[in-house]
């Protein structure tokens, strides 16, 4: 590959990682939060090499003389070689779609962690829980505080093999490559579309043996209402503000 074309390269990207994360919160897509700083310093010296490098291609022409044909980089750039520019490119003007229930569908589920001691439910209702919370509640606690309790749980709608349908959350480790998903069983109301996120009331639909594992992560829908997709859809947080 030429040197200009390298220097164009370069500065796409760090362009392209600086508008993700500074402009925009695009880069949340598919990295944690925490991954931000990195992300731009990253961006900032892809950038730096980028115009260096074109400088320095400018100076030398210009050391060589106008006209000098001797020294010159003749080789021409392989036409594969342009497919490079296509990531850059899209962190500019086109961003790749954001996970969602094609996603869940393929993603291994995240393992839920015992708990040995539960802290007494606060009062009020709709009881907002995450997923997870809600998931380790119905399975793990034996006090079966859960039981009777509207909740509030929210999440993107995901398809079930039964024509049913998931409230799920995907959640990353480090970024989308190794994503794993949390999912509660909806009952009753109308199936959504696929990747609509909902805040979705409900009680514990009776499957099983509250408290146990025996018991079924499922909800009885008595509301389920479309939401805008938080900032930390990553998560299984409760939801932050939408951007």
């Amino acid at each position: 590959m030429r040197r200009p074309v390298q220097s164009m390269l370069l500065t796409l990207t760090g362009l392209g990682l600086l508008h993700a994360t500074l402009l925009t919160d695009t880069y949340l897509r598919y990295v944690k939060a925490g991954l931000r700083p990195p992300l731009i310093v990253s961006g900032l010296v892809l950038l730096v090499l980028g115009l260096a490098g074109a400088a320095v291609r400018g100076w030398q022409q210009t050391a060589a003389g106008a006209g000098h044909e001797h020294g010159h980089d003749h080789t021409g750039t392989p036409r594969v070689a342009w497919l490079l520019f296509l990531p850059a490119v899209s962190l500019l003007f086109y961003a790749p779609p954001a996970p969602g229930a094609y996603t869940a569908a393929h993603a291994s589920d995240k393992p839920i962690t015992v708990q040995r001691g539960f802290a007494p439910l606060p009062a009020g209702s709709p009881l907002p829980l995450t997923l997870t919370d809600f998931t380790k509640r119905v399975q793990q606690d034996r006090s079966r505080a859960i039981a009777g309790r509207t909740v509030r749980l929210t999440g993107f709608a995901s398809p079930a093999g039964d024509d049913g349908w998931y409230l799920t959350r995907i959640i990353f480790s480090c970024c989308a490559a190794d994503s794993q998903t949390v999912k509660v069983r909806m009952y009753g109301g109308e199936v959504p579309a696929a990747d609509t996120w909902l805040a979705v009331t409900g009680t514990w639909h009776p499957r099983g043996t509250l408290g146990t594992r025996t018991a079924t992560a499922a909800l009885d829908v008595r509301d389920a209402r479309p939401v805008t997709q938080p900032v930390n859809a990553y998560t299984d947080d409760l939801p932050l503000r939408p951007s």
